[in-house]
């Protein structure tokens, strides 16, 4: 049975920039999806803005965040994922929010972000004119950037794939045990897969993963967040995204321009049990568009095109679950909640810092370690198809993020 290095779980957001990361550094790497399509659970609900962290508390996360402030710029340029640099307003609507505009600052400079700044109700009109005159003052963020965050992660398993990966499809681990030499024999539904190391990436399924190696130290809580989406008019009438006052449990309801364009009110934040319905109410999207209409009364006589939720990975505890358990040969990296797109390079990053400085485990592919920029290799091209899916080098990709599929599919038949 071949050997390889890493075996990671899950092809999210967080699965794949793992996959690639690992294998651009010479590591022998394979990727278990148990969906018919990468990017299919959690991934394929969130908001799509890469944030800078400037408001986050828990350690673990905000170490993440502070790294992934430099990748993500360069990864995104350096793969031409779309992204926007349009920033974004943190917005006081009553007196308590506007005395309270000073701390988020102070909050920012604690955590390195250092580059906001408070703006009045006048010139915060000058930047937004179409927002309702009920804004007093705002907090500039510049950091915040929508991002096409179905297309990074998979132009990022695509690279991989072109640097020897592995990706199975249809493969859920439903086992495994540990041999005489301390490998892993992962039982699948597309056979047994042997591994030196086993990364758990499988999102709001991370625990039952987890329950492999051991008892596990969390449980996935999942909490949905529905989402209203406008038409494309971004241009028009909206430049930043606008953030309200987070709470103790959740940043609230965003309304921001997608990368393509196309005006987004969400999340909502719901408790459920279910980690599959991603069902909308339409109660609850009529307050959406009712909220998205007050603070932009440019949208009142805007359509609103599509709706849909997503499901967070959320956990017992705020913070993520990165463990790292040399003695069982075994990385986890769960309860990945909101942040996921925002940190992912730097929890590959991470991950691969464990391999090789924790668990002592050295890359086996030798040719792709000494990789030489300058040397000639394919990179990752696509170009959309009237079925919904990306074609990239031949292989197909369905593409499953709304705002993905609504920005590239209009871009398609222009």
């Amino acid at each position: 049975m071949e050997k390889h290095d890493v075996v990671v779980v899950g092809g999210g957001v967080v699965g794949c920039t793992i996959l690639h990361e690992l294998t651009k550094h010479g590591y022998r790497s394979i990727l278990c999806e148990k969906n018919p399509e990468l990017v299919s659970e959690a991934s394929s609900g969130n908001s799509g803005i890469t944030t800078t962290g400037y408001d986050v508390d828990e350690p673990i996360e905000l170490q993440l965040l502070q790294k992934a402030r430099k990748l993500n710029e360069e990864t995104y340029q350096k793969y031409n994922i779309p992204y926007r640099k349009s920033g974004a307003h943190l917005v006081a609507w009553t007196q308590d929010e506007l005395d309270r505009l000073q701390s988020v600052i102070d909050k920012a400079h604690e955590v390195g972000v250092h580059d906001l700044y408070q703006l009045s109700k006048e010139k915060l009109r000058q930047r937004e004119p179409h927002l309702s005159h009920d804004a007093l003052g705002a907090v500039f963020i510049p950091g915040e950037m929508p991002v096409d965050s179905w297309l990074m992660p998979i132009t990022l398993a695509h690279d991989a794939l072109l640097r020897g990966a592995k990706i199975l499809r249809n493969c859920k681990i439903t086992n495994g045990y540990r041999t005489s030499n301390d490998d892993w024999i992962l039982m699948t539904t597309t056979g047994p897969i042997r591994t030196a190391v086993v990364i758990n990436c499988a999102g709001l399924y991370g625990d039952n993963v987890e329950n492999i190696n051991q008892s596990s130290p969390f449980q996935i809580k999942p909490r949905k967040g529905q989402y209203v989406v406008f038409e494309r008019c971004a241009d028009e009438v909206l430049n930043t995204a606008i953030f309200p006052f987070p709470t103790k449990i959740t940043r609230g309801v965003l309304l921001f321009p997608s990368v393509y364009g196309h005006i987004v009110a969400g999340p909502t934040a719901e408790e459920q049990d279910s980690r599959s319905d991603r069902s909308t109410n339409p109660s609850t999207i009529d307050e959406l568009t009712d909220y998205a209409r007050k603070v932009l009364p440019a949208l009142k006589h805007r359509k609103v095109i599509a709706t849909y939720a997503g499901l967070r990975p959320g956990t017992n505890s705020k913070d993520y679950h990165i463990i790292s358990n040399t003695e069982r040969s075994w990385i986890t990296v769960g309860g990945i909640r909101s942040t996921g797109v925002s940190a992912s390079l730097a929890i590959a990053q991470h991950v691969r810092e464990e391999l090789l400085n924790k668990f002592h485990l050295k890359p086996s592919n030798q040719e792709e370690r000494s990789f030489d920029a300058s040397r000639q290799r394919v990179k990752p091209s696509f170009r959309v198809l009237p079925s919904g899916h990306v074609e990239m080098n031949g292989y197909k990709y369905k593409i499953t993020h709304p705002l993905s599929r609504l920005g590239l599919l209009a871009k398609h038949k222009l």
